[in-house]
C-alpha cells in the first residue's frame, strides 16, 4: 500500500496577520475612545450629582476602566 506525504505550507500569512493587527488597533483606539467620553462625563458632574448616584470623584476613573476594560 502506498502512503502519500502531503506537506502543507505552514508559512506565515502576511496578510491575515497584518488585518488582524488593524483589527485589534481599531479596537483598542475604540475602547479609549468610550473611556475618555465616559471619564469626561462623570468628571463634568456637580460632587452633589455624583453622590447621588453613589460615585466618588476619586474612584471615577477606577469605575470607568472596570465600564470599559472589563465588562
Amino acid at each position: 500500500m502506498a502512503h502519500m506525504a502531503t506537506a502543507t505550507h505552514g508559512g506565515i500569512n502576511l496578510v491575515a496577520r497584518f488585518t488582524d493587527y488593524v483589527a485589534k488597533i481599531k479596537e483598542a483606539y475604540a475602547l479609549r475612545a468610550e473611556y475618555n467620553r465616559t471619564y469626561t462625563e462623570l468628571q463634568s458632574l456637580t460632587d452633589r450629582e455624583l453622590h447621588d448616584i453613589g460615585v466618588r470623584r476619586c474612584d471615577i476613573s477606577d469605575i470607568v476602566r472596570d465600564h470599559v476594560y472589563c465588562s
